[in-house]
């Protein structure tokens, strides 16, 4: 094994290392129910802020949004910019009346304010589907690393992750994994912080430009490995050689492409000069001026696309049920307000940094606009800015300890708010029966990652999103400041919106979409199923308004009563149970 990897390897192992003995510290103090499930609802601003950031800044974000920059340009900025004012959403409307409700998870709360066991099973299972798309890309983000930067196969990444991430559930639930996802906030945010100075102050100190009306170049001779096919596309004629199947014929030796597209089958390998021109894979800016114009990409619907990505962003945050299990850990509803100021502040910088990156990717790391495989963007532009040096060596060690401290926080949370859901609704009964639910969490999309092939962050997580803003979003806004909601309307929206979202998804991962506005709907179908959620609950509570609780307005009074009138109740409560 190589230097380098060696470095990275071992910068994972510590992180590992280091997420297993903070987590030890909440296995001693974690004895009841509340312990494991709301840390005894304890955390204070600061902390909840740090680990709500390290839960919530995925290896999606981590890895995938420098990605889009990459590959995207200017159009990439609406991901970051939705995932971020998700929590503005968040702060306005859910935050504190949902700590109020005194719930320990979303189908807690949809019984407590609707009164209804339906609702609650409904929301149970799309916690679960939710929770599981969304552990896909964590798993696969360990595999991507471990693959990228040590040439190990992907599935040790994927398996090494899921232990971990387990065995850390498992000791101490919510109250342990509070402490390590603050410790690994501020990992991913060093591993962020330090390449954007470092690389950054290189770019300042040399001659390179973003605003050429040409293609980037390759700033040294680089070999691309494709492993899919793909259609790429050049903006002036190229000059290269390559091995395998291109354009329909096989060749070994020179090639040279006109401007146009062109077809590589996977297996094939291209050889570049410096200073070549950089192909892109088509459909994207093809020189670097189109990459910094908005709307620079193809097709007429693209507007509604970028809308479908702010309401998906915006609304899902709210509906991702490892964030909402967050705020049932605050002491109160201020206190909760006060944890989501902080969080906006957090992942407003870590997007900046990742922005950055991205920007800075495409002068260093070039060759994966050919290969397609720009999610490495991060875990590579060490190597490419630096060179195969101690320095890039040691700096890309550090953005591998932010790659794993990603996807752990945002596993081991995702796997603590469904192992709750599990224990409450499914499993009820002692600690062993949390500790099996955390380990079923985790099997399913485990067993997932190692058979699917890898899929794009750019793809899946925007997707996850959007089935969470068409179910949960719906479900709170209304359940929290409408008093006319009923079960039945809660109901159909929720299997209106979920029903919709969930065909877009599975088309979406599974067949090829058609062109024009219904295959942007399917690609990208916040923009539709949104107001169809609201409009079903909407309508069929005014059909069904005599279902109304009889008990609503006490409800509503203490979802928005300050807490010093004593008006909020936790609604699970146990001194101790046996371990």
């Amino acid at each position: 094994m190589s230097t380098p990897a060696v470095v990275a390897l071992a910068t994972i192992a510590l992180v590992g290392l280091a997420s297993a003995i903070i987590g030890s510290i909440g296995v001693r103090v974690a004895r009841t129910t509340s312990d494991f499930l709301v840390a005894s609802r304890t955390v204070g601003p600061a902390a909840n802020a740090s680990a709500i950031s390290g839960e919530y800044l995925s290896a999606a974000s981590f890895l995938g949004i420098a990605g889009l920059i990459l590959r995207e340009g200017l159009d990439a900025l609406w991901y970051p910019i939705a995932f971020t004012v998700g929590y503005l959403a968040l702060l306005l409307f859910v935050a504190a009346p949902l700590r109020r409700s005194g719930a320990y998870t979303v189908p807690d709360f949809a019984e407590a304010r609707l009164e209804s066991p339906r609702l609650r099973r409904l929301c149970t299972v799309f916690v679960l589907i939710i929770g599981w798309l969304y552990l896909l890309p964590q798993l696969q983000g360990a595999g991507l690393s471990l693959t990228t930067l040590t040439s190990l196969p992907s599935w040790t990444g994927v398996a090494g992750a899921g232990v971990v991430v387990v065995l850390t559930v498992i000791g101490g639930g919510m109250r342990s994994i509070t402490f390590v996802q603050a410790f690994q906030y501020w990992i991913k945010l060093t591993a962020l912080l330090v390449p954007a100075l470092v690389v950054g102050s290189l770019f300042l100190s040399d001659s390179h430009t973003f605003d050429r009306p040409a293609s980037p170049q390759f700033p040294a001779a680089t070999t691309v490995d494709i492993r899919t096919d793909v259609v790429l596309e050049v903006a002036a004629p190229v000059t290269f050689s390559a091995r395998g199947e291109i354009d329909g014929r096989t060749v070994d030796g020179p090639v040279r492409w006109e401007s146009g597209e062109h077809v590589v089958r996977a297996g094939s390998e291209l050889r570049f000069e410096a200073g070549t021109g950089v192909p892109n894979v088509a459909g994207t800016p093809a020189t670097d001026q189109d990459w910094l114009q908005p709307m620079s990409g193809t097709g007429p619907d693209q507007l509604l696309e970028i809308y479908s990505i702010l309401i998906a962003g915006f609304l899902g945050t709210m509906g991702l049920p490892h964030v909402l299990v967050r705020f049932y850990t605050n002491p109160d509803g201020r206190a909760a307000r006060r944890t989501t100021v902080v969080v906006l502040g957090m992942i407003g910088g870590f997007y900046l940094l990742v922005t950055l990156l991205g920007a800075l990717s495409r002068l260093y790391t070039p060759q994966l606009l050919v290969s397609g495989q720009t999610d490495a963007a991060v875990l590579l532009i060490p190597s490419g800015a630096l060179g195969n040096g101690w320095a890039g060596w040691l700096l890309g060690g550090l953005v591998a300890a932010g790659a794993a401290a990603a996807f752990l926080s945002t596993s081991s949370g995702l796997v603590v708010s469904l192992a709750g859901v599990l224990f409450t609704d499914v499993l009820t009964g002692r600690f062993r029966d949390f500790r099996l639910a955390a380990v079923i969490s985790s099997i399913i999309p485990i067993a997932l990652a190692l058979a699917v092939t890898r899929l794009d962050f750019a793809l899946t997580v925007p997707l996850v999103f959007a089935v969470a803003a068409s179910t949960f979003c719906p479900l709170l806004v209304l359940g929290i400041w409408w008093r006319g909601l009923t079960a039945t309307g809660a109901i159909a929206g929720v299997l209106v919106g979920g029903g919709l979202s969930a065909i877009a998804v599975g088309v979406s991962l599974f067949a090829v979409l058609p062109p024009g506005l219904l295959g942007v709907l399917l690609y990208r179908p916040a923009a539709a199923t949104v107001p169809a959620a609201f409009l079903t609950m909407i309508l069929v509570s005014r059909w069904t308004r005599s279902q109304v609780p009889v008990d609503v307005d006490r409800t509503m009074l203490r979802l928005h009563a300050p807490e010093r009138l004593g008006l909020g109740t936790d609604r699970l409560e146990q001194p101790r149970a046996d371990r």
